[in-house]
């Protein structure tokens, strides 16, 4: 499980404790869940060394993610027109590659082979997930990818097993989910989430 848009330390840290793989700090500016560095810092150093840090990013330039990098991210998670080649290049760190399910030609996405995840989300119109929208998850069942992927979106302590139950994905990421207002989240409710994942 991926727990993203965090903008809180605590936050973090509860997530991790509560079973989450990974926290997703979000560098896109347009999101209310955005963190400048000094907050991204203080998050990543608050987490333990074993959970994994994806910063998140929406056509960002290789500026942008290195300075990024440096504080200690294990993952980038590319959205819009970001290279995922060259972000691992500049940066050595693996990609998760944020891709809208728009149907089933989704799945073959040319940049697909650069990612280590693939992460589908709902197909939302000048948005990058954290929308609160579901995709189709019996169309992406009936074309199920046969490299790693995961999925998003609209995604809720209510709904997560059945999501888990049609489409089988690796990895399941939550954000508006587990919040009590947009970019701040609830710690009852990411325990919820994560009860509910593990059945």
């Amino acid at each position: 499980m991926k727990i993203c848009g965090l903008t809180d330390p605590d936050h973090a840290v509860h997530a991790v404790r509560a079973g989450a793989w990974a926290i997703g700090l979000v560098f896109a500016p347009s999101s209310p869940r955005c963190v400048d560095m000094v907050t991204a810092g203080a998050i990543i150093d608050a987490v333990p060394e074993t959970a994994a840090k994806v910063g998140v990013f929406v056509d960002a330039d290789l500026e942008l993610l290195l300075e990024a990098a440096s504080l200690g991210l294990t993952h980038l998670q590319l959205h819009g027109r970001s290279d995922p080649t060259a972000a691992r290049a500049a940066t050595g760190l693996p990609v998760i590659l944020g891709v809208p399910f728009t149907g089933p030609e989704a799945v073959n996405h040319p940049d697909a082979d650069a990612a280590e995840l693939v992460l589908f989300d709902a197909a939302v119109p000048g948005a990058h997930g954290g929308t609160g929208r579901t995709l189709d998850w019996a169309a992406l069942a009936a074309n199920r990818p046969d490299y790693p992927f995961g999925l998003a979106g609209g995604l809720r302590p209510e709904n997560v097993r059945a999501a888990i139950g049609t489409v089988a994905p690796m990895v399941v990421d939550v954000s508006s989910g587990v919040e009590s207002a947009p970019g701040r989240k609830d710690p009852a409710l990411i325990s919820a989430f994560m009860d509910a994942v593990h059945g």
